[in-house]
């Protein structure tokens, strides 16, 4: 576990980087520290033997390799077991995944380094400088997350480089053995064979390897790859379809309690008062704790109380029953119109922070000869709740100066920081199992459930306490997607081409909010979350200029699937078809002339919409094409509208997301994000009005149900990139892409999510 000073390092390091931007020239010219050996050991059993920070070879002759990413659904249990298997030359099914300590060579750099505010056609030296420093910070901090779409870009490396070492040091203890040549020997199976037949388990040479030292360690080549690139079944399916995953909801320490919370109902509202007397002598009821001490601000809990109970059931009905009186705060008057109020303000008054700028100002601003038509739009988008299937959970308990928390987190490390802060122990005393996730989508990047849990546990005397939010604690205490506004303004001239281009949109910043609560950092500077996907597009505008007001929110915010891309998207997408539109030119061909600079888009755009054909009579094919997280994918929607009802039946859905895996995974990954950014196009909002979040469940916040889900056909471009992400790609595109279809149906375009006619 991580050492306690560890949270106070993070944030000297990142504090430094954001407030002065200083770096150390010496240090920054210095290699990156390796990520093959870590500082804690991998937990194996009593006969298995680690050959380095990642990978373990067992008696029986399997493989255990540390699993530093959380299983939420997105397929991490089956792909990065297979980078290692690859280079292991071991069947994927000898592979067995043990959870990573919390180490820092399993902190996640591509994330990090992802989340540098440049331009992606940006090749200086200036990007190529921060990208490497940024990556050394990365390896300093060890943050553990699965978020970013960034588990397999980031894996590509360190995990194929430890199959591959291991592989070497079981070849050369081989080679020792026979006292024969390392070129004589070849690996098949869990086994190396030597040239003349004879051969060795990996299980028998595993003692040996330990000590040796071979001359060379070699990745494998594309073309040697017999695992990487094909499909493979997902591991993890068989123990989701039998129910022996356990996630976590479905764990059951010893002596267990339960435990149920009531939070204020108004964002920043306190408890005034809590009369708990009657509520003590209900069945099961064992204590009333007030847990509001452990939560920094603007985290999606509330304050509040919780009841710990002998059952959920009896907890749960206790809560309902407190007695709470509860202080409003000053927040009592916020509403979503007086929000989207003071974004228009802010838009109307401020600059922005410039994310992007292009050749002549006067072109964008309209300024500059040739101009026949101005084309301007402003565009909208609500706040979103992540609505994970399983509810948000946690249980914990503290015993004997020990914090031991069962949890399904995307953030290890934060929640093994927090336990430590709320449990009043070291992290070296925090013992954390991360199971399976019912659904993650970001939620479970922060960890205030996990505060909440461990304060409520310190009052269990001893017995293990699971926390269990309902659909309305989950709806109504969220961290949000930002609610957004746009405006676009656009020149064109006679002959319908782009003279110039300007976009300027206003929010609240994620990252200020997330780094504030869980690292202690302060608030400041630009935050790439809130324009990506306008300012880094691939649509080739000689004059343009992309910025970006923040707006601070009283609104807790979240990372949400696909984060400022699930929004942009939209915006941009819709206003490139109406600039298409506007230019009299076929939404299509207009894209292909903005991306002659871009082949690998064009030839997406091109794959998607040949897959497509034409659209049956009665229906429009609506088309968008959006990178992100280094994934480029194009959506061609097949969309009918009966009265005021949109209907999407089929979605093409084209993806180069370079090095493709598991193509199994890839599709799987396009379907569900899809379907999950659907459910927002068509029907998500969350609305605030007096300080209260209005939606509280499904059958106000709906999602996309089954006979509403559309067919959809996933294309994989082949590619030997380096593997890009493919967890949230797929989602920002459909909104638009539906959209821009019901426009060629009905000749309204619509500007606010979600769609309504």
């Amino acid at each position: 576990m991580q050492g306690a000073k560890k949270p106070s390092r993070r944030r000297f390091i990142l504090g430094g980087l954001a407030v002065t931007g200083a770096l150390v020239v010496g240090w920054g010219v210095m290699p990156p520290r390796q990520r093959l050996n870590g500082s804690h050991p991998l937990p194996l059993g009593a006969d298995s033997v680690a050959l380095n920070g990642w990978v373990g070879i067992n008696k029986d002759g399997t493989v255990s390799v540390a699993m530093p990413r959380s299983e939420m659904g997105q397929g991490v249990h089956t792909a990065l077991p297979m980078l290692v298997a690859e280079e292991m030359d071991v069947p994927l099914s000898a592979v067995m995944v043990v959870q990573a300590p919390i180490d820092k060579i399993f902190g996640n750099i591509a994330m990090l380094k992802d989340g540098l505010p440049f331009h992606p056609d940006d090749t200086g030296r200036l990007k190529s400088t921060v990208s490497w420093v940024v990556g050394k910070v990365a390896r300093e901090l060890g943050l553990i997350i699965t978020g970013g779409s960034s588990s397999v870009k980031d894996a590509w490396e360190p995990m194929r480089e430890a199959g591959a070492t291991a592989r070497a040091m079981l070849v050369a203890a081989a080679a020792a053995e026979w006292n024969a040549r390392v070129e004589d020997c070849r690996t098949m199976d869990g086994h190396v064979i030597h040239a003349d037949g004879r051969k060795l388990a990996y299980a028998a040479l595993a003692q040996k390897a330990v000590t040796a030292k071979p001359d060379k360690v070699r990745l494998k080549s594309p073309e040697e790859f017999k695992l990487i690139g094909h499909p493979q079944p997902r591991r993890d399916t068989p123990s989701k379809v039998n129910g022996t995953a356990i996630f976590g909801i479905d764990v059951r320490p010893p002596g267990m309690l339960y435990a149920s919370v009531r939070m204020s109902p108004v964002i920043g509202g306190t408890v005034g008062s809590v009369n708990s007397a009657a509520v003590l002598k209900m069945p099961g009821v064992l204590k009333v704790v007030d847990y509001a001490g452990a939560l920094p601000e603007k985290t999606g809990a509330g304050a509040g109380v919780a009841v710990i109970a002998k059952s959920y059931w009896q907890a749960r009905q206790a809560a309902l029953a407190l007695d709470i009186k509860w202080n409003d705060g000053p927040l009592a008057g916020l509403s979503s119109a007086a929000i989207y109020a003071e974004f228009a303000a802010k838009l109307d008054k401020e600059d922005g922070f410039a994310y992007y700028k292009a050749g002549n100002m006067d072109a964008v601003e309209g300024k500059a000869a040739g101009v026949a038509k101005t084309v301007q739009a402003e565009y909208r988008a609500p706040y979103l709740a992540h609505a994970a299937m399983e509810p948000v959970n946690c249980t914990a308990q503290v015993k004997d100066g020990k914090v031991y928390l069962w949890a399904p987190t995307q953030s290890p490390g934060f929640a093994v920081d927090v336990a430590a802060k709320v449990g009043g122990v070291s992290a070296d005393n925090v013992v954390l199992t991360v199971t399976m996730l019912g659904g993650g989508f970001g939620r479970r990047l922060d960890v205030d459930m996990i505060a909440q849990a461990v304060a409520i546990a310190r009052q269990a005397d001893g017995y293990p306490v699971q926390l269990i939010w309902t659909r309305e604690d989950d709806t109504t205490h969220d961290v949000y997607r930002p609610a957004s506004l746009a405006r676009f303004s656009a020149t064109l001239d006679a002959k319908g081409n782009v003279l110039g281009y300007d976009n300027k949109s206003a929010s609240g910043a994620i990252s200020h909010q997330f780094f504030q609560r869980n690292l202690g950092l302060p608030p400041g500077g630009p935050d790439k979350t809130t324009a990506e996907g306008e300012f880094d597009m691939q649509y080739h505008f000689a004059n343009q200029r992309i910025r970006h007001v923040i707006v601070d929110s009283a609104v807790p915010l979240g990372y949400w699937r696909s984060v400022g891309h699930s929004h942009n998207a939209f915006f941009k997408e819709s206003f490139i078809d109406e600039l298409a539109h506007a230019a009299g030119k076929d939404s299509v061909a207009f894209r292909r002339e903005l991306l002659a600079q871009h082949p690998r888009h064009l030839a997406v755009l091109n794959a998607a919409v040949a897959k497509a054909g034409a659209a049956p009579e009665g229906r429009a094919h609506g088309v968008a094409l959006h990178q992100s997280f280094g994934t480029i994918v194009a959506q061609v929607a097949e969309v009918s509208v009966e009265g005021t009802e949109i209907r999407v039946h089929r979605v093409v859905c084209a993806v180069d997301c370079g090095l493709a895996v598991n193509p199994n995974i890839i599709a799987q990954q396009a379907e569900s994000g899809v379907v999950f950014g659907l459910s927002a196009a068509l029907f998500g909002a969350v609305t605030i009005k007096d300080g209260k979040v209005e939606q509280s469940n499904f059958h106000d916040y709906p999602v996309v149900r089954l006979n509403q889900a559309p067919e959809v056909e996933t294309i994989i471009l082949p590619s030997a990139a380096h593997p890009e992400g493919m967890g949230e790609p797929a989602t920002p595109p459909i909104a638009p892409a539906v959209a821009n279809a019901v426009f060629k149906l009905t000749g309204k375009r619509l500007r606010s999510l979600p769609l309504t006619l």
